[in-house]
């Protein structure tokens, strides 16, 4: 696909400049790897002025909030113990920290701690964390966050090391197939905001390549703060397999008519108790006992 078609489509839904992410490239590539993970190629992440406009843009559209509580946040919680020491990497508003009055939280995000209202946010990257917190978190958690990094695999290997011996991983992630990547031209789900979209047998290969023991991965349900993607999925008249962005006016038109529709019926129907393949994928893993 295009850079220029994605530029043009985060500009027009999102009001969102992708100049300087894209750096100039003309063209990206979507691929699919041995082990299940799509990836975009090049995978040039959004900068901080990128996020600044969109997660604006979408505050104002009401399409996420600051009190903004996702499903995969309470299945993890039900986990955490009371006193357990919590790493939350990428924690953008610090929304799971709601989900967790009986922990001591931490949260990591270089792009929202300076507006951040909650107490525990860090100025951050997790590399630089990690000195002085090596095998520290009794649970060490990322939600929709390794999508938007170019080495997911580097990322997860700093989150193994940051928790203690037999501490818990959680890794929210999207996934393919599912809603988001049948709606067409879908830009939210394209660099510079999503860089890889993921499958169970990625999740394994990724818990296995940072020696990490995997409890579950399980299927997202459904939620308040993600079912409008539900609804325009089944609203527009393209359903996507592949090619996924295409800059054609018929689907243009199809994801307009999608959104209006998603728009109605997420307004009249609520949040969907689909049979599909839900809102995500979230690993629950364990770094080794025996890590040194």
């Amino acid at each position: 696909m295009t850079s220029r078609l994605l530029a043009a489509l985060w500009r027009i839904e999102f009001k969102t400049d992708t100049g300087p992410s894209f750096c100039g490239v003309d063209r990206f590539g979507l691929w699919e790897s041995p082990a299940g993970l799509y990836f975009f190629d090049p995978p040039l992440e959004g900068n901080r002025a990128f996020y600044v406009q969109f997660y604006s843009r979408v505050t104002d559209l009401k399409l996420c909030s600051r009190q903004s509580v996702r499903h995969e946040f309470m299945i993890a919680a039900r986990r955490i113990e009371a006193g357990a020491r919590v790493l939350d990497v990428g924690c953008g508003f610090a929304s799971f920290r709601s989900c967790l009055p009986q922990a001591v939280y931490t949260g990591l995000d270089p792009h929202f701690a300076e507006g951040s209202a909650a107490g525990g946010v860090r100025n951050e990257t997790l590399a630089q964390h990690l000195v002085g917190h090596v095998g520290s978190y009794d649970a060490v958690c990322a939600f929709q966050v390794l999508e938007h990094v170019k080495a997911p695999a580097a990322l997860f290997a700093q989150m193994v090391q940051a928790a203690k011996p037999g501490g818990l991983i959680f890794v929210g992630v999207p996934h393919v197939p599912s809603a988001l990547t049948r709606i067409p031209n879908f830009v939210m789900n394209a660099p510079p905001h999503h860089l890889t979209w993921w499958t169970r047998s990625a999740l394994a290969e990724l818990a296995k390549g940072a020696n990490a023991v995997i409890d579950d991965i399980a299927q997202v349900p459904w939620g308040g703060n993600d079912s409008l993607i539900y609804w325009v999925g089944r609203c527009t008249p393209v359903k996507c397999t592949g090619p996924y962005f295409r800059g054609a006016w018929s689907w243009h038109l199809a994801a307009a008519l999608g959104l209006l529709g998603g728009l109605l019926a997420h307004r009249l129907l609520g949040i969907p108790a689909a049979n599909d393949e839900g809102a995500g994928l979230l690993l629950t893993a364990r770094r080794a006992m025996d890590a040194n």
